[in-house]
């Protein structure tokens, strides 16, 4: 057990407190393992009827992984990297596959892991605090933790634009693409937990009741033209499309691309081609533990986090440097199963 996440059962709730206030919550290896041991519990305990997942002091719920560990780890044999992709996986399916109901508060910052741990729940409540996105191609990696699953099932080809540009959505814009259940006021979250907690049973009536008006969903008035320029599953001919749009957005929206890894934005769209079809999301979790074995060993992870994490000089090189010198054939290398004794199998 670890103190990075505070866990216990309250009247009939398992409650998961994420307790890393100064890394934004967070996960390392240790929460992973701490909340797949809970969940395990609490699976045939008939005095546990419900799970909720939220933080505790500081602001945010969860800001992704620990990035800096998997990026020293993978510059050196991976295995410190592949247990806690091995765990936090475990933990995503555990959640996934849940029978009791759970309900996630995703109030504030909620990016990578934070997605992963909070979108398996039947409920998701986004606030106005809310900032969801997956930014991994920023620093060399790939919308993991189930990514590919949740961002191929958005409207249209928002997935695809999210995936790559990284765009961090508010809480309306959750509400709207059904990456949240419910919008409720912030200041209006204690009390909504403290119904819940003394009457887990009506879960969906207490969050319905709390609800409140969402602002519109800004995305939306985008919805045409992302659907038109992110139309295709080829990096280069999404690039031609914005480049010949000749749009303040497309511009706005290229400049961003252009920041981010070409081998990561490749791998990206096919995460999420595949994605749309893959039969369950066990065989999604076994795909991107594949697939992140091999990107968290490869140059521009490393140097994607050498860049944006540690010197912060936010100039990251990226080799390949051109999209068009990112050939099928690595990324055919990068997305190849892994052998049985390798390979991720649920907890």
């Amino acid at each position: 057990m670890t103190d990075d996440v505070l866990i216990h059962v309250e009247g009939a709730v398992g409650r998961i407190r994420l307790n890393r206030p100064k890394a934004i919550h967070a996960l390392n290896t240790a929460m992973c393992a701490a909340v797949l041991e809970a969940l395990k519990a609490w699976r045939e305990d008939t005095a546990v009827e419900a799970v909720m997942i939220d933080h505790a002091e500081g602001r945010g719920f969860c800001a992704g992984g620990d990035i800096r560990m998997i990026a020293e780890s993978g510059a050196g044999d991976g295995s410190a990297a592949r247990e806690f992709f091995r765990t936090e996986y475990a933990m995503n399916h555990a959640l996934f596959t849940y029978v009791k109901p759970i309900v996630a508060f995703m109030d504030g910052i909620t990016m990578g892991g934070g997605v992963g741990i909070s979108q398996p729940a039947k409920y998701r409540v986004a606030t106005e605090n809310t900032k969801l996105a997956m930014p991994e191609t920023g620093i060399g990696l790939f919308p993991d933790v189930g990514g590919g699953w949740y961002l191929s099932r958005l409207p249209g080809r928002i997935g695809q634009y999210l995936a790559l540009t990284g765009h961090r959505l508010d809480g309306a814009e959750c509400l709207a693409l059904g990456l949240a259940t419910h919008y409720l006021d912030a200041d209006r979250l204690d009390a909504a937990k403290a119904r819940i907690l003394a009457e887990p049973q009506g879960l969906a009536a207490i969050l319905d009741a709390f609800a409140a008006p969402a602002p519109d969903a800004r995305i939306l008035a985008h919805r045409d033209v992302i659907d038109r320029l992110f139309a295709s599953d080829r990096l280069e001919d999404i690039l031609a499309a914005l480049r010949a749009d000749g749009g303040d957005w497309a511009a706005q929206t290229l400049a961003t691309l252009e920041t981010k890894s070409p081998q990561t934005m490749k791998v990206s769209l096919k995460l999420l081609l595949d994605g749309a079809t893959m039969p369950t999301f066990e065989d999604e979790m076994r795909q991107e533990f594949a697939v992140g074995c091999r990107v968290v060993q490869r140059h521009d992870f490393i140097e994607g986090v050498r860049a944006v994490i540690v010197d912060k000089d936010n100039a990251p090189r990226w080799n390949p440097a051109r999209p068009e010198d990112v050939s099928d054939h690595l990324i055919d290398q990068i997305f190849a199963p892994l052998p049985d004794g390798e390979a991720w199998a649920p907890a």
